[in-house]
């Protein structure tokens, strides 16, 4: 583990950026008694959540974090563009807090741990924390994408944009029940697997964190409750290592690689996907 920062001062809580949230959420909850809900905006609800949750796995995660394969400039900027849809923050500001979470999980440095800060922050609150807004220069990589570096710069946009597809497709009731619930939702999926992962579910492998795997938190996120396995070996793009462990971003990303939008998917190796396949910890 790299040691921690050392930095004594009690972290400042963002009122307004948390204040936004709770609006989208208060809006979420009373704005369909205005508009109506109606079986094509739930359709559109549940299509937005596939794509924007892929764009957090597949993009914010496998991709811009782990870069577990690789991809041209254009799926490149797709993958950005439905991961900034679900309006959790720029692209390089969200890969540097995973590879910060890696690099102290479960830690006073990891600043979504329940076990350190509490199941409220870990799931809901962390992002509005100034020890949030540490420098992200370790992700340099990614500074050398220009079109990743321009969406960074206008990250909402994308939420804009879906916003007005919606509504110019079915009306209000497709902007708040089409999109906003699908990015609340995907929003609460993936605070669950910050809180809900590290507290939930069995451990495989003795991992120095409180990571668990947990198959209902996989279904939801599309593969990414598969949480010990990833802390085992964080550089593999397949997060269900077996193959009764659904990974549905897997599959659709091996799909991809037939047709050649993305190539170069990592894998752990076998012994290492063994090493404690036998062993199931409490």
């Amino acid at each position: 583990m790299v040691a921690p920062s050392g930095d004594t001062a009690a972290p400042r809580f963002r009122r307004a950026g948390f204040g936004a949230l709770g609006v989208l959420h208060v809006g979420g909850v009373l704005l369909p008694w205005w508009t109506g809900v109606d079986p094509s905006a739930l359709a559109l609800c549940a299509a937005l959540y596939l794509l924007q949750m892929f764009g957090v796995t597949a993009g914010y995660h496998r991709y811009f974090s782990h870069r577990s394969y690789e991809t041209g400039p254009v799926m490149r900027a797709l993958l950005a563009f439905l991961a900034l849809s679900s309006l959790q923050r720029p692209v390089r500001w969200w890969a540097a807090k995973h590879r910060d979470h890696h690099r102290f999980s479960d830690g006073p440095d990891d600043v979504h741990s329940p076990a350190v800060h509490g199941v409220l922050r870990a799931h809901l609150t962390w992002p509005f924390y100034t020890d949030a807004d540490t420098p992200a220069a370790h992700v340099n990589d990614l500074d050398r994408f220009p079109e990743i570096v321009w969406l960074d710069r206008y990250w909402r946009l994308p939420f804009a944009v879906l916003a007005l597809a919606s509504f110019l497709l079915l009306g209000w009731s497709g902007v708040v029940v089409g999109l906003v619930w699908s990015t609340l939702l995907v929003y609460h999926a993936t605070g669950s697997v910050n809180s809900l992962a590290h507290a939930f579910g069995w451990r495989r492998y003795a991992t120095r964190d409180r990571s668990r795997n947990n198959g209902w938190l996989a279904l939801a996120t599309l593969g990414e409750g598969w949480h010990n396995n990833h802390h085992h070996y964080p550089l593999s793009c397949r997060q269900g290592f077996f193959w009764w462990e659904l990974d549905a971003t897997w599959l659709v990303l091996r799909g991809l690689e037939r047709i050649g939008i993305v190539w170069g998917l990592r894998e752990a190796p076998a012994g290492v996907r063994g090493e404690g396949a036998a062993r199931v910890e409490p």
